[in-house]
């Protein structure tokens, strides 16, 4: 039989295939209570059919990639992913090859060790304006706290009081900081509490924002690595930090921690946590948004400190996360019009489902966000440590 009468077969298994994808996916939104074309803010409008088959071959990559494509949208990202990780959809895409060579890969290399400026250059380099027109005034990119707070500017105060208050600040201690942003704790720290900081980071343009801004403020930033840290601190605090340090990493950084906190000093790590350990993010999140991240479950830390450090507190502040990112989303939203010329359609997409994804992985508690105090063995337990 030649190849061309072939054709009409392969073209008819191919509409069966497409079919049969299309009813996979429609019937498992359906458990989610989502309706692919309804009318609720939650529901699918498919604008390419051929979205199935790319969702059933790479998973969350291929769904991602199709809506900042324009294939798919919904009214209400944020609720959309509410109920579908409520459901546990995302159990039913990770068995594709882009998750599975995207977990051997993790599994093989030390990537957070290989190339520790490659978040900094794809994700926090890539423009302070963008970041001034979405973050608050003290340009904190964290979870606030939202406790009592009812707007983005008060409620990131508190988070960085809140930490304040963990670590026992007092008038002339040091403070080792390690990845600090555009420095919005070191600035708090050094302007209400009389510290100074000591702090790594290895994005360039934070740095350059941080040193035009600090003024006499006892703060010292250096543009490197944070495992390149030395001296005795009166506190050690990461926020943010944890992420993008990597599950092959987790020992040496508390190791780090004891080599530098001094003998009754406190640490304090504020992170991204998963419900349960993973190697790697989301294959889309790690191709456009956070490159080699990795959120830790709560027994990998707890595991990396035995025998060197002891837990004094664990906080989970997930709860606040959803608000912080809505907030962000609005802020973004409202100054598109004068970011667009410099970014472009395509990028408003992928910075919305990132936003809006984000938010509904707090929102439905599949991820959590912790702050744990920690000190060195022999040391007693800070009297902030509870500062809840």
């Amino acid at each position: 039989m030649t190849a061309t009468a072939l054709s009409p077969a392969k073209k008819l298994l191919s509409v069966l295939d497409d079919r049969k994808a299309a009813d996979l996916c429609r019937d498992a939104l359906a458990r989610a209570g989502i309706t692919v074309g309804g009318d609720a803010p939650w529901d699918m409008k498919v604008h390419d059919e051929r979205l199935w088959t790319r969702v059933l071959r790479e998973g969350s990559l291929g769904l991602g990639d199709a809506y900042v494509e324009g294939w798919w949208d919904t009214p209400a990202l944020d609720q959309f992913f509410d109920r579908v990780l409520r459901a546990r959809l995302d159990r039913e895409v990770t068995s594709n090859w882009v998750f599975v060579a995207h977990i051997v890969r993790a599994r093989l290399f030390n990537v957070q060790a290989l190339r520790p400026f490659e978040i900094a250059e794809k994700h926090y380099d890539i423009g302070n304006d963008l970041y001034e027109a979405m973050l608050d005034r003290s340009m904190a990119y964290t979870c606030g706290y939202w406790r009592d707070n009812a707007d983005l500017d008060t409620a990131q105060e508190a988070k960085l009081e809140l930490v304040c208050k963990k670590l026992g600040l007092r008038q002339g201690m040091r403070v080792l900081e390690l990845g600090c942003g555009w420095g919005s704790f070191a600035f708090h720290a050094a302007k209400k509490h009389g510290v100074s900081v000591v702090a790594y980071n290895v994005s360039k343009e934070q740095v350059a924002w941080m040193k035009a801004r600090k003024g006499t403020l006892p703060i010292e930033v250096h543009l490197d690595d944070y495992r390149t840290a030395r001296g005795t601190f009166d506190a050690v605090v990461s926020i943010g930090l944890m992420e993008h340090v990597g599950p092959k990493n987790y020992r040496a950084y508390m190791e780090l921690v004891d080599r530098c906190l001094s003998p009754e000093g406190a640490a304090v790590v504020h992170t991204i946590g998963s419900n349960r350990s993973r190697d790697r993010i989301d294959p889309w999140f790690d191709r456009h948004i956070f490159p080699n991240a990795a959120f830790p479950s709560l027994g990998r830390l707890t595991d990396a400190m035995e025998e060197i450090l002891v837990p004094e507190d664990v906080h989970n502040l997930g709860e606040h996360y959803d608000p912080t990112l809505m907030a962000w989303w609005h802020r973004f939203d409202a100054a598109w019009p004068k970011l667009r010329p410099r970014y472009g359609d395509r990028f408003y997409r992928m910075w919305k489902f990132y936003l809006l994804v984000s938010a509904a992985t707090f929102r439905s508690r599949f991820m959590q966000l912790y702050q744990i105090v920690f000190t060195r063995q022999g040391a007693p337990q800070p009297r902030g440590c509870r500062a809840v």
